[in-house]
């Protein structure tokens, strides 16, 4: 299985950039109808093809704020004659009184003005549960403009830099809803004039102002002729008769703020036979209430329409609507609600559809519902003066258990390969756990639930269910190595190993510090992935575990495959084949012997990387395993062309291919696709190399696996060079020879440096040539493997 193994696979790196003289930051790539990749100056305005739409949907039946809406429309759509300024609003206000929806609202009747999206995040600055950080935000922005997830940076700085960088020149809104610190709002902010960010808070967030710019509105109550023009806007279908004098006294008792209007209107639609008057009168008596309990401001009225609302449903709804509020995530589907509860998904489905109607719930999307905050809030009350601590507890441990086992489904669906974590059926669910037909099944339920499983992992904790916590840390652990975000991932992981510790687990801590060591690997923090690696490798011999400690060593000669030591590399991989043996491990002897030939052929020694490769081969043939045979065929097609026998070497490519297109996995074909290209390249075959590095780069930038897409463009340079095209070569080892910067990783920009030297010596450069030249020398000043040596007497000339 060699580097490919699921447990032993690492993606690509980020790192801090370098520049390379000629920067590719200048270059950008197209591609023609033809299939040939081209890449020139800079992409025109008309070629940004990524349009994001994610605003939430219109507010139904808005009314009233005209003057804020021209308002709105003077700040931020400017005066044409004068200077253009970085476009940026604060809509302040008490809770409930409409700030998202005008926001909503006025945003959809200007988006024809931003052509290039919207981009919108609920930053949960006022929710029960944490806020959205700044730096996940930013990953979802990244995300929602097609930039791929290997190559979204782990800085904060960075991915805020790279968010600028994308919507400098385009125009595009940019909807922070809910914030609570100008800090959680800073990072988002795009940096030109050409974009509008509008932010909603019930905080001032004076900072925004001075240091940003930013203009302000404060939203204030409606007045009463707006707040009557809203109930009736709701009723007017519904009842007749009612007097101004009424519609206005009702206003009043809501405190004339839209979330409450809205509630108390749907309730008297929703009673038409009952006077309002009477309606008025039971909400007064509830108002009293709360006067008598709290002070007299206006959450005071917006808590008095919540109860009156509240008290008008059934007992099983309003039971359904408390227990909602323990959901961890801010959205939930009907089957967590259903599971939550204790309730049947059509029973769930009922029941949010109703509580949907009363403005009680919102939809948010396609059988799924989210509070108003304030009303999260007032159910979670509730639901602690209501419900015994034990019936919390129960239905907290629902929920939580059936995101475990759906967690379990995905990885099942999505690596199958991947160690399975003990689970214990549990007979108190009243739904089934989910299940997947399909990978893109799995897919589609990880977009929608992957805040949800991060929130369930940290309540899990929160809750003392530390079993629950560590075991979804560790089945997660295989979904993001795949899925990303490496931000969730780290978190996840995190609260994982303190849950573990908790439970005084030694096992499940290595597991999650394997974990941890990944992430940081993957991130290029390589000393604190080699600390990570050494706490585990010390669990595993604590506990005895010795498949664990074989793990661990593994992991650790990948970390110093990455760092090129390779003579340390292969003492751990030979570490690892010992204790393989010792246990009688075939699966992992093979992992072990495909890492032993990676380190070989890297040290030059195509012959032991052939012998293991085709011992390799026999193993996965035999065991029917398609992933291990193409990464045997790849290693042998790599080390046949080092040693000149092509046909040897097409052959084995053509076969592991075959087998990517038959297992429809594109990640193995992007790989292989690179090696193909290098075959045909040194057979003649120019056109059909690059054929294959084009494929390759296309699947690893969607895949995100920056590494392997600077090495399918230098390989494209290299094509390039043989077509005695050396311009387009050079461009293309530049965009290699900075990716790989980006990365900290000095043998490829070697490599990439190396071949641009070459091709501005045929450009008549010769002092630019000699610049890279010693670039290169620099890089691998550190080497001395044998390769690294040969590298050096050719930049040396000698």
């Amino acid at each position: 299985m060699t580097d490919r193994d699921d447990r032993h696979h690492r993606s690509s790196d980020h790192g801090i950039r370098s520049e390379v003289s000629g920067s590719a930051d200048e270059v950008v790539q197209a591609r023609d109808v033809h299939g040939g990749v081209h890449f020139h100056a800079s992409r025109p305005h008309d070629q940004w093809t990524v349009h994001p739409r994610q605003l939430p949907a219109d507010v139904r039946g808005f009314v009233n704020r005209l003057a804020e809406l021209e308002r709105l429309d003077k700040i931020l759509l400017g005066d044409a004659k004068q200077p253009s300024t970085i476009r940026l609003a604060v809509i302040t206000g008490t809770a409930g009184v409409g700030k998202t929806s005008l926001a909503v609202h006025w945003a959809h009747r200007v988006r024809a003005n931003f052509p290039d999206g919207q981009l919108y995040v609920n930053m949960r600055g006022y929710d029960p549960g944490p806020p959205v950080e700044p730096s996940q935000a930013l990953e979802h922005f990244l995300r929602a403009l097609d930039v791929p997830r290997g190559a979204i940076p782990v800085d904060l700085e960075a991915k805020a830099s790279l968010f600028r960088s994308l919507l400098a020149d385009r125009k595009v809104l940019v909807l922070l809803d809910n914030v609570a610190t100008a800090a959680q709002a800073r990072p988002l902010l795009p940096g030109t004039a050409e974009c509008l960010t509008l932010v909603t808070s019930r905080s001032r967030l004076s900072s925004l102002m001075f240091r940003d710019g930013a203009h302000r509105l404060t939203l204030d109550m409606l007045t009463e002729p707006e707040a009557v023009t809203l109930l009736q806007e709701v009723t007017t279908d519904y009842r007749s008769g009612d007097e101004p004098d009424q519609m206005a006294e009702l206003a009043r008792l809501c405190g004339r703020l839209p979330l409450a209007l809205r509630i108390a209107a749907e309730r008297a639609a929703r009673e038409p036979m009952v006077p309002l008057d009477a309606l008025a009168q039971d909400l007064r008596d509830e108002s009293g209430l709360w006067q008598a309990l709290a002070g007299d401001d206006d959450s005071d009225a917006v808590r008095s329409v919540f109860a009156w609302s509240y008290r008008a449903l059934t007992g099983e709804s309003a039971r359904f609507f408390r227990l909602l509020a323990l959901h961890p995530g801010s959205t939930f589907s009907v089957p967590a609600a259903a599971a939550l509860t204790g309730t049947t998904t059509a029973g769930a489905r009922r029941t949010l559809d109703t509580l949907a109607g009363t403005h009680m719930l919102e939809p948010a999307g396609p059988g799924r519902y989210q509070f108003h905050d304030l009303l999260r809030f007032y159910a979670h009350d509730q639901a602690r003066d209501e419900e015994t601590d034990q019936d919390r507890a129960s239905a907290l441990r629902r929920v939580v258990t059936w995101y475990l086992h759906g967690a379990d489904a995905l990885k099942a669906t999505l690596n199958p390969l991947a160690p399975r974590v003990e689970l214990e059926p549990d007979d108190t669910l009243s739904v089934p756990y989910p299940t997947f037909a399909t990978v893109a099944d799995a897919n589609d339920w990880y977009l929608a639930e992957r805040p949800n499983l991060l929130a369930a992992t940290q309540a899990a904790a929160n809750g003392t269910f530390h079993d629950h916590a560590w075991r979804l840390a560790a089945i997660l652990h295989h979904v993001y190595r795949i899925l990303g975000p490496i931000d969730d991932w780290r978190i996840t992981t995190e609260v994982g190993l303190r849950a573990a510790r908790h439970a005084g687990n030694r096992n499940a801590e290595a597991e999650l510090l394997e974990s941890m060591a990944t992430v940081c690997v993957q991130t290029h923090q390589l000393d604190d992935g080699a600390r990570y690696f050494d706490l585990c490798l010390a669990a595993c011999r604590e506990t005895h575990d010795r498949l664990g400690e074989a793990a661990a060593l593994n992991g650790l000669g990948h970390l110093n495959l990455r760092r090129r030591h390779l003579t340390e590399a292969r003492q751990l991989f030979d570490q690892c084949l010992a204790i393989a043996r010792e246990l009688d491990s075939d699966l992992w002897q093979a992992v072990a012997r495909g890492n032993l030939g990676v380190t070989a052929y890297q040290m030059g020694d195509n012959t032991t990387a052939i012998e293991l490769a085709r011992q390799n081969l026999a193993f996965h043939r035999a065991v029917g395993n398609p992933l291990g045979q193409g990464d045997a065929l790849h290693a042998l097609a790599r080390s046949y062309r080092e040693l000149g026998r092509h046909s040897e070497a097409l052959q084995s490519i053509d076969e592991a291919m075959q087998i990517a297109t038959a297992n429809a996995n594109l990640t193995w074909e992007a790989y292989w696709s690179i090696e193909q290209g290098h075959i045909q390249r040194e057979s003649g075959r120019i056109p059909d190399a690059l054929a294959s590095y084009h494929r390759a780069v296309v699947l690893h930038q969607r895949h995100g696996d920056r590494s392997r897409e600077a090495q399918a463009l230098d390989g494209t340079g290299l094509a390039y060079r043989d077509l005695g095209r050396f311009k387009e070569a050079a461009d293309f080892h530049r965009i290699a020879a900075t990716i790989h910067q980006d990365l900290a990783d000095h043998w490829h920009t070697a490599l990439s440096l190396a071949g641009l030297a070459v091709v501005l010596d045929q450009l008549d450069e010769p002092s630019k040539a000699r610049q890279h030249r010693d670039k290169a020398l620099a890089a691998i000043a550190d080497f001395t493997d044998p390769r690294a040596a040969a590298l050096r007497r050719q930049l040396s000339g000698r």
